[in-house]
């Protein structure tokens, strides 16, 4: 894959999610909260009555729909339907829902994941091919320098051919 392309495919991706930022935004209701002050860690999240407060303790989920902050789930990784659906549960920032975050993350680590191999397999392929074109560069030479040998050695026998026929021809010895 090229440049172009890898460099097209983030561009998509940071579109798509500007575009889905703003799709959230526009369904989120237009109530602005004023900043508050963090709660305390003792609170129970059942008593946190806005998404802010209650996500301000990470251990808190807020579900949007019933408005309610409950303890978050430890016991599972993604909180199940019972307690609050994905589409539903926000945790961390109140502007993310589960889904949307698994399918950002999925993307997320797709992408990387294939761009670690593409790198790879392209490394190793220029590696392959920088390799063979030496060793086919080295047969060449090795070929080159057997006929030059075989000629020097064609010429040094003729040599010694025409030498033994003055050497006889004169009765040197």
């Amino acid at each position: 894959m090229d440049e172009s392309r890898v460099f097209a495919s983030m561009l998509c991706f940071l579109l798509m999610c500007v575009a889905f930022r703003v799709s959230e935004a526009k369904q989120a209701p237009n109530t602005i909260h004023p900043p508050t002050a963090p709660p305390s860690v003792h609170k129970p999240c059942t008593t946190m009555t806005s998404c802010e407060l209650c996500l301000a303790n990470v251990s808190c989920l807020w579900c949007q729909t019933n408005s309610s902050c409950t303890d978050y789930p430890v016991s599972y990784v993604i909180p199940p339907a019972s307690v609050c659906e994905l589409s539903q549960a926000r945790w961390g920032v109140c502007w993310v829902n589960f889904e949307a975050l698994i399918i950002a993350m999925a993307v997320v680590c797709g992408t990387l994941l294939l761009a670690v191999t593409v790198c790879c397999c392209c490394c190793c392929c220029c590696k392959r091919r920088r390799s063979s074109s030496f060793d086919s560069d080295d047969e060449q030479f090795a070929r080159r320098r057997e006929e030059i040998r075989q000629r020097a050695d064609e010429r040094r026998a003729e040599r010694k051919v025409k030498h033994d026929e003055i050497r006889k021809k004169y009765g040197v010895r």
